[in-house]
């Protein structure tokens, strides 16, 4: 598995200091994909919905796919040790509204139990939306599950606002 380049990602990988601890985000790959699934499976709605970490073949599909995208950009942030801590997926989304306008889409962002309450998942966010700038987006969007109300107050707090209502359908 060849792990594809993208140039507007140069940036790539980039300290990121949080209270006098020294992450670094960095693009993932093949190899991180079990620890990401293990992110994505630490919490309520995760543990009922993602795979088993013995069965790591769609991920690894779905990783492929994403890592080729030059529009998609999954991201770990590795602690000192370099574990992997921390995880989001930026999808670069091009549209006639808003005059032709980029958008970013943030999804799945997880940080891990050991370390949330740090400051990191902020500078994680922040991190973003100055990626998003760099590659010309004019506009941020995040979908949270409702029940996730912590997460919202956590969003809202660093000045995301509910604009829109979102619903999904099941195509299964």
């Amino acid at each position: 598995m060849t792990e594809a380049t993208h140039e507007t990602d140069d940036s790539l990988p980039q300290h990121l200091p949080v209270q006098g601890r020294a992450f670094v985000v960095d693009r993932a790959r093949a190899a991180d994909v079990p620890a990401v699934v293990a992110l994505l499976r630490d919490d309520v709605l995760g543990a009922g919905r993602e795979a088993t970490p013995d069965d790591l073949a769609p991920y690894l599909r779905a990783f492929a796919a994403v890592d080729a995208d030059p529009h998609q950009l999954l991201v770990v942030v590795r602690d000192e040790e370099g574990t992997v801590v921390g995880t989001l997926q930026l999808s670069f989304l091009h549209g006639l509204s808003r005059g032709g306008a980029l958008r970013m889409q943030v999804e799945a962002v997880r940080i891990a139990a050991t370390t949330r309450g740090s400051g990191l998942g902020t500078a994680l966010l922040r991190w973003a939306a100055d990626h998003g700038r760099r590659r010309g987006a004019v506009l941020a969007q995040l979908t949270s599950d409702l029940s996730r109300t912590d997460a919202h107050r956590f969003y809202e707090g660093l000045g995301w606002v509910h604009s829109h209502a979102g619903m999904k359908l099941d195509l299964r």
